[in-house]
């Protein structure tokens, strides 16, 4: 609770929204929300209208009752023959073929508390359904906040006039330095400002014209230091160990990437330690943007349940790409979907089979090649190869064959995985041209 209403009347916190969201899944009132915080009932209304998150269903799944159903007499959709009201068919559920479908929505969304997070019904609810979480209105405060920062800050009238008295006297050979030192009292920004209106090329004069802009080298931006390891906090290699000490069984993946040439595509690859299943996802770049693209695909093609029963840990490198671990281990909606550990740095070791399987990729794909001709066909085709090599370490087995056993078989489809017959087995570059 915030200590003294002179708080009134500025931004909303991260503290704030987590008091929101809180007092919503409690279904307190409006009022009290809003006393709690020391703000006008009307800011906290606007900011869950504003920041709340759909969780529309797919019309195949859709079970939504219709807004004109009361006063429908609608027949003979799906059948001319059929002279029962198409609302009170069995067989056939009439939004997927009727055009004047429209979903009927909840009352309670109109006005507050605009979203479903207290709602005693929300289970066996079939409207469309909208949240309120914390984590995501804070992402989207901080973007608009930055997104309003951003551009010019002048009007085009007063951009013209400044570029009216900037740009012909860069055009003569002079500095930015020397025209801010005399004619201060007409330009209403920094030196600096200038700079990045250049940059910007807003200014008739370019760059190119400033007396030494073009002599000096983009300075280098510093390297993030990496002593805090923040991102390690509570999910280091010792960590990992006991949470398999105090959850025996629990199945783990090991999470690497492999680089083609540098600056190209990647791949980024999963390995199952229970059946020794690999699966190879291929990435426009070796970011935490694409990483996380890739792992929320599989989320969305399998779904929670199947996902955390696949993904229960993974364990990975201290890789730049992997150094967001809250993102990964949660959903759009802030649910928890895995776990992440880290291994030691320098310590590769500590996530031997994912390194060692590697070793097949390289038979196809040798190192220094380059992916960027590749496809996630070809990937495919590729893995589906190497998990129908038979391992020694599995008796003689296939990871694809102990795959069907342990895993989701929609996991499996999902990613295409197929067997291929042993004789058929390639593992030369030749198998992708």
């Amino acid at each position: 609770m915030r200590a003294h209403p002179s708080d009134k009347g500025k931004h909303l916190t991260t503290e704030d929204r987590n008091i929101i969201e809180e007092a919503l899944n409690e279904n307190s009132t409006l009022k009290s929300i809003a006393e709690r915080l020391y703000k006008d009932p009307t800011t906290i209304s606007k900011e869950v209208k504003r920041n709340r998150i759909s969780s529309t269903q797919s019309k195949s799944n859709l079970l939504a009752s219709c807004s004109n159903r009361k006063a429908c007499t609608q027949k003979h959709l799906c059948s001319a023959v059929c002279d029962r009201m198409c609302k009170k068919c069995t067989t056939m559920n009439c939004f997927k073929i009727c055009p004047q479908y429209i979903v009927k929505k909840c009352i309670h969304l109109s006005h507050f508390p605009h979203v479903c997070n207290g709602c005693k019904q929300k289970i066996n609810c079939h409207h469309e359904k909208y949240h309120y979480r914390a984590k995501v209105a804070q992402t989207n405060y901080e973007e608009v906040l930055k997104s309003c920062r951003q551009g010019i800050g002048i009007t085009p009238i007063e951009l013209n006039e400044l570029d009216g008295l900037i740009s012909p006297l860069i055009l003569k050979g002079q500095s930015i330095a020397h025209i801010f030192a005399h004619h201060n009292d007409e330009i209403d920004c920094s030196e600096r400002t200038l700079y990045n209106y250049f940059d910007m090329n807003a200014f008739t004069a370019r760059n190119i014209d400033l007396p030494r802009k073009v002599r000096y080298k983009p300075r280098k931006k510093a390297k993030l230091a990496k002593k805090s390891g923040a991102y390690r906090n509570s999910r280091t290699y010792k960590d990992f160990n006991t949470y398999l000490d105090l959850n025996p069984g629990t199945s783990v993946v090991e999470m690497d990437t492999v680089i083609g040439r540098k600056g190209g595509k990647v791949l980024l690859t999963l390995f199952f330690r229970n059946c020794s299943l690999m699966i190879a996802l291929l990435l426009d770049s070796g970011t935490q943007e694409c990483v996380l693209d890739a792992m929320n695909a599989i989320y969305d093609a399998i779904g929670n349940a199947a996902f955390k029963n696949c993904f229960s840990i993974i364990l990975t490198d201290n890789g730049s790409e992997f150094q967001a671990p809250e993102t990964l281990e949660q959903d759009e909606f802030g649910n928890e979907r895995t776990k992440i550990f880290y291994c030691e740095p320098m310590s590769s070791y500590q996530k031997p089979h994912i390194e060692k399987n590697h070793e097949y990729i390289r038979y196809v794909l040798p190192k220094g090649k380059s992916f960027d001709h590749l496809t996630q066909t070809k990937i495919a085709l590729m893995i589906n190869h190497i998990n129908s090599t038979a391992r020694t370490s599995l008796n003689r087995q296939t990871p694809f064959k102990l795959a069907q056993l342990l895993l989701d078989e929609s996991f499996l489809e999902s990613l295409s995985l197929k067997r291929i017959e042993p004789d058929e087995v390639h593992l030369k570059p030749s198998l992708l041209k």
